[in-house]
């Protein structure tokens, strides 16, 4: 067995956590440090280095709470982040080091939210035999509707025709740098309306996070005859655009001013990715799929894949040693 170090995050590590994220074969911009800390005081940070002798090769975005650590209860996925030209045992012998380290800190639980393949820039899922390897359980699976790009794909009948209705009802498109109107007129009394929730991200946490990452986080309001109808605040990475969120005003079937947006989003905003990500259409933690959701994305030509979340118990750790034979 090498010599590994696995350590917590601290603030003086931020240039080289940033360093490494920016050239793993498995991250987005969701992993900088300074998009995860815009929500530091919800969650109690428990991110992990992990060293060979004294390189990096491993990071793992994480919090704890009580005895279980998570792959950020913050983030919309996570996990193990490798470089590109980590091989399987090295893969397995870090996993191994991070199960022991928790177990030797009395954390019996690691929760995994798995980074969707479609996300990384090259293949990833060495992890996953790590996980097969401790017994790992799969306690959810949620599947997200994506079109891919790279293939020939087409929308329904029913959905190309209301596109054609919402040109003809005169929707004008506009990226915007302000979320205003967005966030306090239709997204927020939506959710509320709804189901009686509010947004992740406060307005000015959007705010900021778009600061930040002005090419990562793209907004678009639709108008009709100059009020405010609809509109969608994207995430984009190398490879995947994805709303973050979008919501419309009681007008939106009439008007068909989501179907007018998404092809929008789709046909132009889309150009030069590989996949569009609409996201997951489920309740119930997964259980339950809401069949009107799943309908409609999949009428633009959505096809499914899935993200899985892992539970692995630490104590496992000794399970990855010596495979290889």
């Amino acid at each position: 067995m090498k010599n590994y170090t696995v350590r917590t995050y601290e603030p003086s590590d931020h240039t080289q956590w940033n360093a490494f994220v920016s050239k793993a074969k498995n991250a987005t911009f969701l992993f900088y440090r300074d998009f995860m800390e815009y929500h530091s005081d919800r969650f109690s940070d428990f991110s992990m280095l992990v060293f060979e002798g004294e390189k990096l090769i491993s990071i793992l975005p994480a919090n704890r709470s009580e005895d279980a650590v998570f792959s950020h209860q913050g983030l919309t996925y996570g996990g193990f982040v490798f470089d590109e030209n980590i091989k399987l045992g090295k893969v397995l012998e870090v996993c191994r080091a991070v199960l022991f380290f928790l177990d030797q800190n009395k954390i019996s639980l690691l929760q995994i939210k798995m980074i969707p393949e479609m996300y990384n820039s090259m293949l990833s899922e060495d992890i996953k035999y790590a996980f097969f390897l401790t017994d790992s359980k799969l306690i959810r699976r949620d599947c997200l509707a994506v079109i891919d790009l790279s293939k020939p794909f087409s929308a329904t009948k029913s959905r190309r025709q209301s596109i054609r209705h919402g040109a003809a009802n005169g929707l004008e498109i506009r990226e915007e740098a302000e979320f205003d109107f967005f966030w306090n007129d239709v997204l927020i009394p939506n959710l509320h309306k709804k189901h009686q929730s509010k947004p992740v991200h406060t307005l000015e946490e959007i705010k900021k996070l778009q600061q930040l990452f002005p090419q990562n986080i793209r907004h678009f309001n639709v108008y009709h005859k100059g009020n405010i109808v609809a509109g969608t605040t994207l995430f984009i990475t190398e490879n995947v655009v994805h709303p973050q969120y979008i919501s419309a005003d009681a007008q939106k079937n009439e008007l068909e001013s989501l179907d007018y947006l998404y092809d929008y989003l789709i046909s132009e905003i889309s150009k030069g990715k590989n996949y569009f990500d609409f996201g997951p259409s489920h309740e119930q933690n997964g259980k339950k799929i809401n069949n009107g959701i799943l309908f409609w994305k999949e009428s633009f030509g959505a096809k499914i894949t899935v993200q899985d979340f892992y539970e692995i118990n630490t104590s496992r750790f000794s399970t990855l040693d010596n495979i290889l034979i």
